[in-house]
């Protein structure tokens, strides 16, 4: 080999593989393996990309998505690639030039979908490692507060919670709304704002309930909240409103937002991203060594501290992960942009008024999320006179319906009509539920 030869040059000639096989160029692998977008044009299309299992409802689709097609092949696709070459594959897709870079194209897919740009991503793997990556990066100090609320998952409440712990701040928790049925945008509003005080630094909430189906107007709280307090900043659990909700989530307000992608956007299990703008993103110190950023990288072969502002890039975690998984994430922001967020967020919000309409007319049965879809999203909690959330799921579940419950020291049962569904499945999910109250 000429000793002129670099590494880049040498990893684009192709290289014998056994048996007189000959490695294709990295860009005829890339484009063999991404196969090209199914006809989305319809729902029952939409619905045929999934392989649930047909002799039940899937109600409960938000807790882990099944793979489509689109997904499930990008996915093999790159495990395949990985197999046959797995050196080639992953140097190249991610340690070579940008043009090549793997990671970079999911960033670029992501922008398109949640607005600003590819470096505003950070690719983690679940919401609970998203917010964590926050938390535990803000410069928290003794003396300053985070402000949450009662109503959030127990991820969000432990990563404030042992970040603020090792930072000697504080953690407070209060109240939005005593019954989410009957929350307005404004009561929401007056109760954060009233919470504050002149230790708050951060303000974490949640996009979506998963304990009530309460969908927050982030928009409206992260404007009330900025004109009163433009120095603190909001930190979102986002991950049943993206794919869910029809929203440009880098214009919303948040200056962080944590998701996910494994629930409404039908992304690989185990990947989940952080979006902040650059500004917010110098604010943070990194907490796992990143494999992403060449800064990082020179300063370590320098024996230096790095010289430019933290980004995106650095807070991603680096080590070797399910690059197939990753990698496919791209396939599933593709499809929802064929599909349409505009007219995804209407079929999630259709269902799901359809379901709460129809709960509503039964006495025995209450229903906590809010009527209105400005207010929910893809969940509807609900309680039946004289059963259990335990019970309710039980016994739905014995007519081969998937509810869920909710994972709080308050909960409800829960169905989820989601983009796997029909209208005619929430009917027979709403009966089922009207039976049991007759009982």
């Amino acid at each position: 080999m000429p000793s002129s030869l670099s590494r880049r040059d040498f990893l684009a000639v192709p290289l014998v593989l056994g048996a007189g096989a000959l490695l294709p160029s990295f860009a005829t692998a890339l484009a063999e393996e991404t196969p090209p977008l199914p006809d989305l044009s319809d729902w029952a299309k939409v619905r045929a990309q999934f392989t649930l299992d047909p002799a039940y409802l899937h109600f409960a689709s938000f807790f882990i998505a099944s793979h489509p097609a689109p997904v499930r092949d990008a996915i093999e696709g790159w495990r395949r690639a990985i197999d046959r070459n797995p050196f080639h594959v992953v140097e190249h897709g991610m340690f070579e030039d940008e043009a090549s870079n793997l990671p970079r194209k999911v960033q670029v897919a992501i922008a398109r979908y949640l607005g600003g740009q590819p470096d505003d991503i950070a690719l983690t793997r679940s919401t609970t490692e998203s917010l964590a990556l926050v938390y535990h990066g803000l410069p928290l100090k003794a003396g300053d507060e985070v402000l949450t609320t009662v109503h959030d998952h127990y991820s969000h409440h432990e990563s404030i919670r042992l970040a603020t712990e090792r930072a000697g701040a504080t953690m407070r928790r209060v109240a939005l709304f005593e019954d989410a049925a009957e929350a307005s945008t404004g009561s929401i509003i007056e109760r954060l704002l009233q919470a504050m005080r002149p230790q708050t630094r951060v303000v974490g909430l949640t996009w979506v309930h998963s304990s009530s189906g309460i969908r927050l107007p982030i928009r409206d709280i992260a404007a009330a909240l900025k004109a009163k307090h433009p120095e603190v900043l909001l930190v979102l659990d986002g991950v049943h409103g993206i794919g869910a909700a029809d929203e440009t989530i880098a214009t919303m307000g948040a200056d962080f937002v944590c998701a996910g992608c494994h629930k409404w956007m039908f992304a690989p299990r185990g990947t989940g991203l952080v979006w902040a703008d650059a500004r917010n993103w110098a604010r943070l110190r990194p907490v796992i060594p990143n494999f992403s950023d060449m800064e990082s990288y020179n300063a370590w072969m320098e024996g230096r501290e790095p010289r430019t502002a933290n980004n995106a890039a650095r807070m991603t975690p680096g080590g070797f992960h399910a690059f197939e998984h990753q990698w496919a994430m791209a396939a599933a922001f593709a499809m929802h942009e064929a599909m349409g967020r505009t007219r995804v967020a209407a079929r999630i919000r259709g269902l799901n008024d359809q379901l709460k309409a129809s709960l509503a007319q039964d006495r025995k049965v209450r229903v906590h999320t809010p009527m209105s879809g400005d207010l929910s999203a893809g969940l509807v909690a609900f309680e039946v006179e004289g059963l259990s959330p335990q019970d309710v799921v039980k016994r739905l579940l014995e007519q081969r319906i998937i509810a869920s419950t909710s994972p709080y020291a308050v909960t409800y049962a829960r169905l989820a009509p989601s983009l796997v569904n029909t209208p005619e499945e929430v009917e027979r999910a709403a009966n089922a539920v009207h039976a049991l109250a007759t009982r």
